[in-house]
C-alpha cells in the first residue's frame, strides 16, 4: 500500500509543475517555491540538530564490534570499539566515508533443518555506497549552474565523470549511477519479503522523489534539450538573491527544480536526515571507556533521600516490639 501511495504522491508533484508552469505560475514555480523550500530545509535542519543536541545520553551505550580495552596483554580493538577520542573520530570518518558498519551486515536466511545460514550481504553496501557518492558527484556538478567562474575542480570532476565519451552531450556516469542504485534500492525493498514488511511510505517517498529527479535530470540532458543560459542565469539571479525569469526555459525544467524543492524541504523531516543524525548518535560518537570513566547521567539532580540510619530512628521502637533487628538498641 506505502509503495503505491508514495509513486502517485511523486506522479502528482510531476503533474504539478507541468500544469500550472505556465505564464506567470514560472515565477512560482522558478523562485518562490525554491526559496521557501531552502528556508525550510535551513529552519528544520537547524530545529533537529538543536534537538538532538541538548538530548541528554543517560546511558554508555557505544555500539563494538570488537575486543574492548582491558587488561595489558589482551590486544584492544581501537576502530571497532574505541576506548578514546581519537578511536572514535577514525570510526566515525569510516562510517560517514565508507558506510564501515553497513559493509559489515550479513545475511540471515532460515534454511530447512530448521538452520540458520549466515552469509555476506554486500550487494546493499555497493548499491548505498554507489548512491550517496553519484548523489555527491551530481551535486559538485551542478556548482557550474551558479558560480561564475565555474571552479577548477568542477571541470577536472566533469572529466573523470564523463571518460567514456559516449554522445553528445558526453555520457556523465554519475547520472546513470544515481538512478541505478536508487532503482536498486527501490526493487529491494519491494523484492525482499521482510524489508516489504516493515516498509512504510515514508521509505518510497524519498526513493521515488529521487529516481524522479535523476530521470527528469537526464531527460534535460539527452532528450529534451533545454536552453542552459536561461537555466544558468535564473540559477545565478537565485543564488544572488536578485531572482529573474527568463524566456525560453523548458517546462522540464520547472519539473525538475519543483522535485529538487520538495526533496529539500522533505529532507530534514525524513529519515534522509541520518545525514546530520549520524554525528549525534551516542551508538557511535561516544568512546568505549566504561572500565576507565564512569558515566554520569545528566538526567540526574539533586533529591531528598530517607537513609536507612532515618528510617531506624523514626521507626525504632516499633521494630523492636515486632521483633525485628536494629543495628542501634
Amino acid at each position: 500500500m506505502g509503495v503505491w501511495v508514495s509513486f502517485f504522491a511523486v506522479i502528482a508533484l510531476v503533474v504539478i509543475p507541468l500544469v500550472g508552469a505556465q505564464g506567470a505560475g514560472q515565477y512560482l514555480f522558478g523562485i518562490v517555491i525554491p526559496y521557501l523550500a531552502v528556508l525550510t530545509f535551513v529552519i528544520g535542519f537547524i530545529y533537529r540538530v538543536v534537538q538532538w543536541a541538548k538530548t541528554p545520553v543517560p546511558f554508555k551505550i557505544p555500539t563494538t564490534g570488537g575486543q574492548m580495552k582491558s587488561f595489558s596483554w589482551i590486544e584492544p580493538n581501537p576502530i571497532d570499539n574505541p576506548s578514546s577520542t581519537g578511536g572514535v573520530i577514525v570510526r566515525m570518518a569510516l562510517e560517514v566515508f565508507a558506510f564501515r558498519s553497513l559493509f559489515r551486515n550479513t545475511r540471515i536466511e532460515l534454511r530447512d533443518g530448521p538452520k540458520l545460514d549466515y552469509g555476506s550481504n554486500k550487494w546493499l553496501w555497493v548499491a548505498a555506497l554507489a548512491f550517496h557518492y553519484a548523489f555527491l558527484v551530481v551535486f559538485i556538478r551542478h556548482f557550474r549552474l551558479f558560480m561564475e567562474p565555474v571552479p577548477f575542480f568542477v571541470g577536472a570532476l566533469e572529466s573523470v565523470d564523463g571518460f567514456v565519451e559516449v554522445g553528445l552531450p558526453r555520457l556523465m556516469i554519475s547520472g546513470v549511477v544515481l538512478l541505478l542504485a536508487a532503482l536498486y534500492l527501490f526493487l529491494r525493498r519491494v523484492a525482499v519479503p521482510q524489508l516489504r514488511y516493515i516498509s512504510l511510505a515514508a521509505d518510497y517517498f524519498p526513493l521515488f522523489l529521487i529516481i524522479g529527479l535523476a530521470t527528469s535530470g537526464i531527460l534535460m540532458r539527452y532528450f529534451i534539450r533545454v536552453d542552459i543560459t536561461s537555466v544558468k542565469e535564473l540559477v545565478i539571479g537565485l543564488v544572488s538573491f536578485h531572482p529573474t525569469i527568463p524566456k525560453g526555459i523548458g517546462v522540464i525544467f520547472y519539473i525538475h527544480l519543483f522535485l529538487l524543492s520538495i526533496l529539500i524541504a522533505y529532507f530534514p523531516f525524513s529519515k534522509l536526515m541520518h545525514a546530520g543524525g549520524v554525528f549525534f548518535s551516542p551508538t557511535r560518537n561516544m568512546p568505549n571507556d566504561n572500565r576507565a570513566r564512569r558515566h554520569i547521567n545528566p538526567w540526574n539532580y539533586p533529591v531528598k533521600v530517607h537513609t536507612y540510619a532515618e528510617y531506624e530512628d523514626e521507626f525504632r521502637e516499633k521494630m523492636i516490639e515486632v521483633g525485628l533487628s536494629v543495628e542501634k538498641e
